[in-house]
């Protein structure tokens, strides 16, 4: 039996990247996952891993940008599995036309629904579910953007991760005495599809030096175990050789 048997994760942005790596983890730790993303068929694929080594997974796709398919999720796992311990808030987007310059009014709502709204839509219904409990772990995946304001990501991108950072900060400051924590997870660089979304292709040798989908995963799965008197506010993992650093100083550190 694993440290997190008879626990139940919601798991968002399940079907690929750090919500694949996340739900795997803690399915491979003892958790029951449920796993949501807008695409059936990559949650299916997620959820037969989970099954092929004993672990129990639902499917549940939906539009995390829609209140009403985030409530009616949260309405299944209350009415089906009776709890919820883990929630991994880890749906996000971004878009390749991202500066100012190109940057329309559509396009900054899609960055800013699909990475800030959608974490309150699920933190919102969830929240009376581990208010009964007086207890539950929300761990919203926000960013190095989300801290440190850069161009790169998109200035629409980082006022949304921004706000993912302190929407943690609120839940711990306000649900504190009911036993419910929350961290602001701000990983660097991580290899995930959603970079091919960049305006500047990266290369193969890039990705492998940057933190892997894994990698997170299992963070995620050392913050879920934590005892519950411990909350881990905000935790950043960044790669070793980080871009960010070498692109600060004009490519000149000590080699």
């Amino acid at each position: 039996m694993g440290e997190l048997a008879g626990k139940v994760a919601w798991v968002t942005g399940a079907g690929s990247g750090i919500g694949e790596a996340a739900a795997l983890a803690l399915a491979a730790a003892g958790a029951t996952v449920v796993l949501t993303g807008r695409r059936e068929a990559p949650l299916e694929s997620v959820a037969d891993r989970v099954r092929s080594t004993g672990g129990t997974a639902y499917v549940q796709p939906g539009d995390m940008t829609s209140v009403e398919s985030v409530q009616s999720i949260a309405d299944f796992i209350e009415k089906q599995l009776q709890r919820l311990d883990i929630l991994v808030n880890n749906a996000g987007t971004n878009i390749p036309r991202r500066s100012l310059a190109e940057l329309t009014a559509s396009g900054a709502d899609e960055v800013i629904q699909g990475n800030l709204s959608c974490a309150f839509y699920c933190v919102l219904t969830v929240l009376p579910i581990m208010r009964r409990q007086r207890d539950g772990v929300i761990i919203n995946t926000a960013s190095n953007a989300g801290r440190f304001v850069s161009v790169q990501p998109g200035s629409s991108y980082v006022a949304a991760k921004h706000g993912v950072v302190t929407l943690s900060y609120s839940i711990n400051m306000e649900e504190c005495t009911n036993g419910i924590r929350a961290t602001a997870l701000c990983p660097g660089e991580v290899a995930t599809p959603i970079i091919e979304k960049r305006p500047v292709p990266v290369s193969a040798e890039d990705k492998a030096r940057m933190v892997q989908s894994v990698d997170v995963g299992n963070l995620i799965v050392y913050l879920a175990k934590l005892p519950p008197h411990i909350c881990i506010n905000e935790v950043m993992i960044t790669p070793t050789y980080n871009r960010a650093y070498i692109g600060a100083s004009g490519g000149q550190l000590r080699t």
